[in-house]
């Protein structure tokens, strides 16, 4: 069975930084290319950040809305079946729960879609206050 388990959310203050993992089950993550939603109350699923599948001999591309450019990090740990969402200096409207999801695709327009991805995670609420 296929799952994906996100942790480290939680309650901060802006200007503060909070560490996202996501554990994979069933599925190596590796193989992958996994991304970073998020959705606010009354507003749909947004495209955070995303990284290609693995490959033996190359870094793996990343991407990145706008809005975190600079602040949030993404990065695989292949060892332990995870991905990670490194978020520095929050703002308020960071504010979302936060979705990881894994699919094979490849390239920033399917990268950046949601409907791309096969798998997701429950979610894990972040929440900045000022």
């Amino acid at each position: 069975q296929v799952q994906l388990v996100e942790s480290g959310g939680g309650l901060v203050q802006a200007g503060n930084s909070l560490r996202l993992s996501c554990a994979g089950s069933g599925l190596i993550l590796g193989n992958y290319a996994m991304g970073w939603f998020r959705q606010a109350p009354g507003k749909e699923r947004e495209f955070v950040a995303a990284v290609e599948w693995s490959t033996p001999s190359l870094a793996p591309s990343t991407y990145y809305t706008d809005a975190v450019k600079g602040r949030f990090t993404i990065s695989r740990d292949n060892a332990n079946n995870t991905v990670n969402l490194q978020m520095n200096t929050l703002k308020r409207e960071d504010t979302a729960v936060y979705y990881c999801a894994a699919g094979a695709l490849t390239g920033w327009r399917a990268l950046k879609s949601p409907n791309s991805y096969a798998y997701w995670g429950q979610g894990t609420q972040v929440t900045v206050s000022s």
